[in-house]
């Protein structure tokens, strides 16, 4: 996938919290109930994508002027990697994360953390993540993984 890769802006706030709403609730399913990822879901608001904007490192995979997945990181803390349904598995998720974690390996911080949902889960232990301990009581699986240069 060819995608270039930005910052994303105030202006990215309604596509990117769309993004991340159609792509728990698309692509969630069937490894965890419908019920489980709708209420996942609307944990964030728009409000609170804008707080993201603010507050994290927030880019985005643009392909052929069209946002098709975003990352967020904060420190060696990667907080979030979604892609649009409809380009999913196109390789956008991979080739953003790797830009991510250039950047923190640039930084200097020796490894990245995250915690991965159940659907994403495999995603992360393919590309190098371990498990970093057991399932969270919200459903998450704290990962982790070494940034050699």
């Amino acid at each position: 996938m060819g995608a270039v890769y930005r910052l994303a802006m105030r202006e990215d706030a309604s596509r990117l919290y769309d993004i991340r709403r159609r792509s728990i609730v698309e692509l969630a399913p069937p490894t965890m109930p419908k019920a489980e990822a709708e209420a996942w879901a609307t944990k964030l608001t728009p409000s609170g994508m804008e707080r993201k904007l603010r507050e994290l490192e927030v880019w985005v995979a643009e392909l052929d002027g069209i946002v098709v997945g975003w990352g967020a990181i904060h420190g060696d803390r990667l907080e979030g990697l979604y892609a649009a349904p409809e380009f999913a598995g196109q390789g956008g998720g991979a080739g953003l994360l790797d830009m991510l974690e250039g950047l923190m390996r640039d930084l200097g911080f020796p490894s990245v953390h995250a915690e991965a949902s159940s659907n994403a889960r495999d995603f992360y232990l393919r590309r190098g993540y371990r498990a970093n301990g057991p399932q969270t009581p919200e459903g998450a699986w704290p990962i982790a993984k070494e940034l050699l240069a």
